[in-house]
């Protein structure tokens, strides 16, 4: 993937260009919109683990327009998104916000036919299913709140419509973040987090929505709890896992409480956590520095959360154009490879490939033994030759998901008692 070409190009320089202009010449753009791109500020908020500098200076490099980022919490990218639909352009929300957002109207509905890689998004997205024989998991899956009948619509459908509420971006499977080297024996239940054992030592994600699915994964593992639906509890179900949360961190279970990937990686360098809620990027982040940490594979499945770009109801005309095509430029590969090196999924894996080496596509994506070193999207060594990724490939890890990170009926409800446990 390294040599050079006659020219001093290398083949990966090739193949980037390739895909890039494929993505820009699906739909031609205007000659006013070639002239004024440069005039072009588009403001973008989401989550820290995908607003991220490179991705503002690449599109600035390949597109030409500027494009602004704001890093936030979940819970502050809901509330900015719900009520100020003028302070944004560009909303990179998870699909459980979207279900939140999605009434208020501040997003506008997404034409399909102006998505160059449409047809080359996995089925997650667009029926649910990993695979044709895939059972869809409990909780917000993203294909449920994905689409809605047409502009101007507050209606959720179930089925591909051509109009979407967010383009899908990034997806993964997440689990419990362990220290195999202060552990010292294998983990493989979810049961773990809440073990006297580590008492002191543990971590759980304060936020609600996404808090509440890890510990329902706990509950049920203990055996404490059977949940009819776990992304859709009755109060009774709530008030059993919240009273069995408040009861392990009244007994001292809890070291603290994280709402920002940053968060929980100092909590797990510094040894102060040994087992916790954890995202792929806070995994990535403590190998970067050379300490152990893994992604452990539990019997009972994973926990998935999906994202995508939402489009403010005021962008019109040329800032319009600019956002579609910076939505094809996101899924033609350069953004899937670079955030595919902290972990996550492309919703269009094929054109990730493209700015992968084979050996990179090969541990990240197909679960196959490092050749060589494994590095971050800095360029940071993670893992040396033979290293194999945590629950091995794609398949494997989608294929495995329990649930999906959830919004509820009960939400306020939820919310409430959530916050009680917090401060209890």
């Amino acid at each position: 993937m390294t040599e050079t070409t006659a020219k001093g190009l290398s083949r990966r320089k090739l193949l980037q260009t390739a895909a890039v202009g494929a993505a820009a010449t699906a739909f031609p753009a205007p000659m006013i919109w070639a002239q004024n791109i440069k005039d072009v500020t588009l403001r973008q908020f989401g989550t820290g683990v995908s607003n991220l500098n490179e991705v503002a200076q690449k599109v600035k490099e390949d597109l030409g327009f500027t494009l602004e980022m704001t890093a936030l919490d979940s819970d502050s990218v809901t509330q900015r998104a719900a009520t100020q639909p003028g302070s944004f352009d560009i909303a990179d929300i998870e699909y459980w916000i979207c279900k939140k957002v999605w009434p208020s109207g501040n997003l506008q509905a997404m034409d399909t036919s102006k998505i160059a890689n449409y047809d080359k998004i996995v089925g997650i997205f667009r029926d649910g299913k990993l695979t044709p024989e895939s059972t869809i998991a409990q909780g917000t899956a993203p294909h449920s709140v994905g689409f809605v009948e047409g502009p101007g619509s507050k209606t959720f459908v179930q089925e591909e419509s051509g109009w979407m509420t967010l383009i899908p971006t990034i997806y993964n499977a997440d689990t419990l973040g362990i220290r195999p080297d202060l552990i010292g024996r294998p983990i493989e239940s979810w049961a773990e987090l809440l073990n006297p054992e580590f008492r002191g030592k543990a971590s759980i994600l304060d936020i609600s929505a996404i808090g509440i699915m890890d510990a329902a994964m706990v509950c049920e593992a203990m055996g404490e709890i059977q949940y009819g639906d776990k992304g859709n509890m009755t109060r009774e179900e709530i008030d059993k896992t919240m009273a069995i949360l408040t009861a392990a961190k009244k007994d001292g279970q809890f070291r603290a409480f994280w709402k920002s990937f940053d968060e929980s990686v100092n909590l797990m360098a510094s040894g102060e956590v040994v087992i916790q809620s954890m995202w792929s990027p806070a995994i990535t982040a403590v190998r970067s520095k050379g300490i152990p940490c893994v992604y452990q594979p539990l019997k009972e499945g994973y926990r998935s959360w999906g994202g995508g770009i939402g489009l403010s109801k005021n962008l019109t005309g040329l800032e319009l154009d600019a956002a579609y095509e910076y939505i094809n430029w996101y899924l033609s590969g350069w953004v899937g490879g670079f955030l595919m090196r902290q972990g996550y999924y492309s919703a269009v894996p094929e054109t990730s490939k493209l700015f992968m080496t084979e050996d990179e596509w090969g541990y990240w994506f197909e679960g196959k033994p490092a050749q060589g070193d494994i590095v971050n999207p800095q360029g940071v060594k993670m893992e040396s030759a033979g290293a194999i990724r945590d629950g091995g490939s794609f398949y494997d890890r989608m294929g495995s998901v329990a649930c999906w990170n959830a919004v509820m009926d009960e939400n306020t409800y939820l919310v409430r008692k959530w916050n009680e446990f917090i401060a209890a």
